[in-house]
């Protein structure tokens, strides 16, 4: 397999990677870490972990103005597709039309001879998380249970490139945390080898049990109406009051629900658990505060409903890959870019005024 990505107008790729066409149980991962620095602002922060018939790579961009990212993949893959920015404007060849991500959802992509373009918004943190696998290591992993999936096997078997299903699936909680074990990832050789190849496994079964629909019960016992009235009235509350959520027993008693029903409903009909999406609310809230706001960190932890600082910072780090700090730094600096040309396009206008009072 070959991996290139290069911004478009640049000649050279800012990542080059190649690795074996299949897999090799005895080959050691090899890790680098990389920035590149385009200018003052623009930045593409890369994490790749490579092994024969594996790639992980962990891509993070910023740049001031809209930029076309093309990348090329030579031989076959199979791609499990993390997204952590909404509008991710992407283009696969062989695939209609062109898709707009959602923030926190994944997906697995089959693809022969990759080419796509990716669209990547101004003044917004992107993080692109990606393993690559080759076929023959991900029949390992699924024991070449082929009728897990019948259309995307079948689509593998005639080549053709497509997605398992043809909407990305929300994160769940299980996701974020085996992406942060393999971002985290201390061991060194053989046991690396081991530890990242059972999270890899752990990390597929989550997206599986996501992804593919199931034949049982679970989701038609959620059909009652007056069952699933309570479970929207208690989505709605933690929207409502997510920075000071109420507890699960007090949840129940607001909606008139056991416990043990409201979270099995709640996970079964919004693919999330009570816990995660209280999360998910906060991060959301605490993203839109640092963009929005000059706020230190203690604030937006306080006004999302954190009371201890680090357990904010731990939280928004597992939930978007990096700080809060360093979050609220880079928005900053682009504030004060865009400041910086308002402030040269107002003396400008004030030039061409005094200019015209002359003549």
């Amino acid at each position: 397999m070959e991996f290139k990505s290069k911004i478009l107008g640049h000649l050279q790729p800012f990542i080059a990677i190649e690795t074996g066409d299949a897999y090799h149980q005895k080959s050691q991962f090899a890790e680098d870490k990389s920035t590149l620095k385009i200018d003052e602002i623009d930045e593409v922060t890369i994490h790749n972990q490579i092994t024969e018939g594996i790639m992980i790579l962990d891509i993070k961009m910023f740049f001031s103005k809209e930029q076309i990212i093309q990348t090329e993949m030579r031989g076959e893959s199979i791609v499990m597709n993390f997204i952590y920015s909404n509008n991710l404007g992407t283009c696969i060849d062989s695939l209609e039309g062109e898709q707009f991500s959602i923030e926190n959802t994944h997906n697995i992509l089959y693809a022969s001879q990759l080419k796509a373009t990716y669209r990547i918004p101004a003044l917004t943190e992107i993080n692109y998380f990606s393993i690559i696998l080759t076929p023959d290591f991900y029949s390992k992993l699924i024991h070449e249970d082929w009728g897990l999936h019948k259309k995307f096997s079948k689509n593998i078997n005639q080549k053709k490139t497509g997605y398992l299903t043809p909407k990305f699936a929300p994160f769940t909680s299980g996701i974020q945390w085996v992406i942060h074990e393999i971002k985290n990832c201390t061991y060194n050789e053989s046991m690396k080898k081991m530890y990242l190849e059972a999270k890899i496994k752990e990390l597929l079964i989550f997206q599986l049990d996501s992804l593919i629909e199931k034949p049982n019960n679970e989701i038609e016992q959620i059909t009652d109406e007056e069952y699933l009235s309570k479970l929207l009235k208690a989505k709605l509350i933690l929207e409502k009051n997510f920075t000071n959520a109420p507890s699960l027993s007090e949840l129940s008693r607001l909606i008139s629900l056991n416990e043990f029903k409201l979270k099995k409903g709640f996970k079964t009909h919004f693919k999330t658990t009570i816990k995660s999406y209280v999360t998910q609310l906060r991060m959301e809230y605490a993203k839109k505060l640092f963009k929005n706001e000059v706020s230190n960190v203690s604030e937006v932890a306080y006004k999302c409903g954190y009371k201890d600082v680090s357990h904010f910072s731990a939280a928004f780090k597992f939930f978007y890959g990096f700080t809060p700090a360093s979050f609220r730094k880079i928005n900053l600096g682009a504030k004060i870019y865009l400041l910086y040309w308002d402030f040269f396009d107002i003396l400008y206008l004030d030039f061409l005024s005094v200019d015209f009072c002359m003549i």
